[in-house]
C-alpha cells in the first residue's frame, strides 16, 4: 500500500472529527433549491410574520449564490433552469422588499419572459401557487377535489395510500383549491402582474394554458389516463354537494392537525408545512397557533456568511452520524484518537430514539414509530427505516468495539434495540423489500396518475434497494447481538430481503438506487446488504464487482452523472467523484478484497484528490428525491471516503 494512504485516512478521519458538534452530532445540509425559502418568504409575508429587514438581506444572498448566469433559478443545483421556481422566488423577492429594478429581479423577469409561454407555462404546483396570491386564473388550474379523502380506505386513489410527502402536499392543497382560498398582495399583486406578464398582461382567460408546460419542467407530463380523470373531476368541482365539500374539508383539516399535533408543529417538511399555514390562515384559526407554525420552520433553518439564510426540506443529523459513525470504527488502528467522538455520537444516538407513539396520525393506517430513528431527530416524529438502521448499525458497531469501554450505565438496553429491529421489521413489505417511511399502501400503477409534471416516483412509498441494504445490514448485527429476539422473524426477514436484492439485480450486474445517483450507490447498498446477510461469493456479488471494475476511470476513480436518475441508465460524469468512488471502493472492498487493483486504485484516487486538511471540494449532485429533485448531501464527501480510506487498508 503506498506510504500516501495511511496519512490519508489519518487526515480524513481527523476532519471528520472536526465536523462533530458540541451535542455529538453530524450535520451537512442537504442542499436542494430556493424554492422552499421562497414559499417560506411568501407565506410569512402573507400571515402577517414577514422576515426581519437582516433576515431579509441574507434570503436575497442566498438567491444571488444561486441564481444561474442567465437569470434563472434552477429545480437543484445543476439543473439549468426551473419556471416553477424562478417564478415564485421571484415573487418572494418582490414580498422580501426587493424592488423591480434590483438586479436579481431584472435577470430573473427577463429569463421568465425568454421562456415559451412565460409563467403560464409554470407546472401545476406553480400554477397553484400564483393563483392563490391572485397572478394566476382559477380557470386554468386542473381540478383537485378534497372530497377524494371522503372515499373508503380501500380505493387505490385514497390520499392517505400517497407517499407520505405527497399525501400532505396534495390534502393541503386540495383544501386550498377545494375552498378557493385566495391571498391577495394588495398594490403588490397589480406590479406583479405586469412585470410577470409584460406589458400585454395576464391573459382573459387563462383555462387554456392548463395544460401548457415549460420544457425545463415538464419531467412527467400529464398522459390521456390523467387528463380524463381530471376532466371527471372537473365537471364535478364546478358544483359539488356543498355538504360533501364541506366535510371533505374538515377531513382534510383533520389529517393535518394530526400531522401537526404528533410532530409539535414540525410537519414532515416545509414543503407541506408553508401549505398547512395557509390552510389554517385561511380557516380563520388562532394567530398563536400559525405563529407556532411558523416557527416550526426555523427546524429547516441555514444560515452563514457565505450562502446567505435559505431553509431546507429536511435535517440529517441522524442520518449523517450513523454515516460517521461507522467511518471512524473502520480503522480500528485509531480507536483511541477516534472514541471521545465515539461516545458522543454514541450519546446523541441514545437520545434521539424515538420512544413515543404516532399512530394518533393516522388512523387508516397506525404504522408503528416506537424504536425508530428518524432522519433529522426525533422531535421530527418521523422515522424512516433506513435511518433507522443506520444509527441501529452504528450502536452495534460501538458495542462490538471494546476500545470504546462503554459504561454499562449508559449501555442502550435490549429491550430498545429489540424495539428498533421491530420497527425495521414493520417496514417490510411482501416482496421482501423494505420501504422508508412506510409499508407500500397502493399499487405501482397509481405512478402513472402522478399530477406534479415536474416529479416522477413520487406517488407511492415501494421497496427500495437502498433501503433494504440497510435494513439487512442492522438486522444481521443485531441477529448476533440480541440473538434470543424473535430469532425466526429475524431470519426470515433477512433471506426474503436478500432474495430481493438478488432479485433487483440488473443483468449487467448493478443494482438500480431511488435515493442516490444512481447505479453506484445502489450497487454499493446492496453488495454491503447481501454481504451483512451471510451472502459470500456468491455470482451476483461477482457481476457487481466486474460491473464496478468496468466502470472505474483511467484515473482511478469513479464518476456518475445524475442524468442517469432520469433515463434510469448509467450516465457516466466527465469527472471522478470522491463520494461515489468512495462507495465503489466500499462495495469491491465486500467482495474482491482490499488487496484488489481496482480498490488500490480507488483508494489512490480518494488521497491524491484530497487536501491537506482531509477536505474534498464540493462537486456533483450525489442524492435525488421524487426522482428528478436532485440532491447534494453536503457530508457525503467528509465520511464516505474517510470510511473507504479506512476499508482499503483492513
Amino acid at each position: 500500500m503506498p506510504h500516501e494512504l495511511p496519512t490519508a485516512t489519518e487526515r480524513a478521519a481527523e476532519h471528520l472529527r472536526a465536523l462533530q458538534t458540541a451535542d455529538g452530532y453530524w450535520e451537512g445540509e442537504m442542499i436542494w433549491c430556493p424554492v422552499v425559502t421562497a414559499q417560506v418568504a411568501i407565506t410569512r409575508h402573507i400571515v402577517g410574520l414577514p422576515f426581519s429587514a437582516e433576515d431579509a438581506t441574507k434570503i436575497l444572498l442566498h438567491f444571488e449564490r444561486t441564481q444561474t448566469s442567465d437569470g434563472a433559478f434552477g429545480l437543484h443545483p445543476e439543473h439549468p433552469g426551473s419556471v416553477f421556481v424562478t417564478s415564485l422566488v421571484y415573487v418572494a423577492m418582490r414580498c422580501l422588499g426587493a424592488r423591480a429594478e434590483h438586479p436579481l429581479a431584472v435577470r430573473a423577469r427577463n429569463w421568465l419572459h425568454a421562456q415559451p409561454g412565460g409563467v403560464l407555462s409554470a407546472p401545476t404546483w406553480g400554477k397553484f401557487w400564483l393563483t392563490m396570491l391572485g397572478l394566476y386564473g382559477r380557470d386554468g388550474l386542473r381540478p383537485l377535489v378534497p372530497e377524494l379523502a371522503l372515499l373508503p380506505r380501500a380505493v387505490p386513489v385514497h390520499p392517505i395510500r400517497f407517499y407520505c410527502h405527497t399525501r400532505y402536499v396534495y390534502l393541503a392543497m386540495s383544501f386550498l383549491q377545494g375552498s378557493h382560498a385566495t391571498f391577495p398582495l394588495g398594490a403588490l399583486a397589480d406590479e406583479l402582474r405586469r412585470e410577470l406578464y409584460g406589458p400585454a398582461g395576464p391573459p382573459a382567460t387563462f383555462r387554456e394554458h392548463r395544460y401548457h408546460l415549460a420544457p425545463s419542467d415538464a419531467f412527467e407530463p400529464p398522459n390521456l389516463l390523467i387528463r380524463a380523470a381530471e376532466r371527471v373531476m372537473g365537471w364535478y368541482d364546478r358544483f359539488p354537494p356543498r355538504w360533501a365539500r364541506e366535510r371533505a374539508l374538515r377531513r382534510c383539516v383533520d389529517l393535518i392537525a394530526r400531522d401537526l399535533d404528533v410532530s409539535d408543529h414540525l410537519t414532515l417538511s416545509p414543503v407541506n408545512g408553508v401549505l398547512n399555514v395557509l390552510g389554517l390562515h385561511a380557516r380563520g384559526a388562532d394567530p398563536a397557533l400559525i405563529a407556532k407554525c411558523v416557527e416550526g420552520f426555523e427546524a429547516y433553518r441555514w444560515d452563514d456568511a457565505d450562502r446567505g439564510l435559505r431553509y431546507a426540506g429536511g435535517r440529517t443529523r441522524v442520518w449523517d452520524t450513523g454515516f460517521a459513525v461507522e467511518a471512524l470504527l473502520a480503522d480500528p488502528g485509531a480507536a483511541r484518537a477516534n472514541r471521545d467522538a465515539l461516545l458522543r455520537a454514541y450519546r446523541f444516538l441514545a437520545e434521539q430514539q424515538v420512544m413515543k407513539p404516532v399512530a394518533g396520525r393516522d388512523p387508516m393506517f397506525p404504522d408503528r414509530a416506537l424504536g425508530g430513528w428518524c432522519l433529522g431527530d426525533s422531535a421530527h416524529s418521523w422515522p424512516v427505516s433506513d435511518c433507522t438502521a443506520e444509527a441501529l448499525s452504528a450502536v452495534l458497531g460501538m458495542h462490538a468495539a471494546p476500545a470504546l469501554e462503554l459504561d454499562p450505565r449508559a449501555r442502550i438496553p435490549d429491550a430498545r434495540l429489540a424495539l428498533a429491529a421491530d420497527f425495521i421489521l414493520s417496514r417490510q413489505n411482501p416482496d421482501g423489500g423494505f420501504g422508508s417511511y412506510e409499508r407500500a399502501r397502493s399499487p405501482r400503477w397509481l405512478e402513472r396518475l402522478n399530477p406534479s409534471e415536474m416529479f416522477t416516483r413520487c406517488m407511492t412509498d415501494q421497496s427500495y434497494i437502498e433501503c433494504t441494504g440497510s435494513c439487512l445490514v442492522a438486522l444481521s448485527r443485531f441477529r448476533e447481538a440480541v440473538p434470543h429476539h424473535a430469532p425466526a422473524r429475524v431470519d426470515r426477514a433477512i433471506r426474503r430481503g436478500a432474495r430481493f436484492l438478488l432479485d433487483r439485480q440488473r443483468p449487467d450486474g448493478a443494482f438500480p438506487g431511488a435515493w442516490g445517483v444512481y447505479l453506484t450507490y445502489g450497487t454499493f447498498h446492496a453488495v454491503r446488504g447481501l454481504r451483512a446477510a451471510g451472502y459470500g461469493h456468491i455470482p451476483a456479488l461477482q457481476r457487481a464487482a466486474n460491473w464496478l471494475t468496468q466502470h472505474q476511470k483511467p484515473d482511478g476513480g469513479w464518476g456518475e452523472h445524475y442524468a442517469g436518475c432520469l433515463r434510469q441508465e448509467y450516465a457516466e460524469h466527465p469527472e471522478s467523484q470522491a463520494t461515489m468512488t468512495s462507495w465503489a471502493v466500499l462495495a469491491l472492498c465486500e467482495v474482491v478484497g482490499a488487496g484488489h487493483a481496482a480498490v488500490r486504485r480507488g483508494a489512490e484516487w480518494l488521497a491524491a484528490h484530497q487536501s491537506e486538511a482531509g477536505v474534498y471540494p464540493r462537486e456533483a449532485v450525489n442524492g435525488v428525491f421524487f426522482g428528478t429533485a436532485m440532491l447534494d448531501y453536503d457530508l457525503y464527501r467528509a465520511y464516505f471516503p474517510a470510511w473507504a480510506l479506512a476499508a482499503a487498508q483492513s
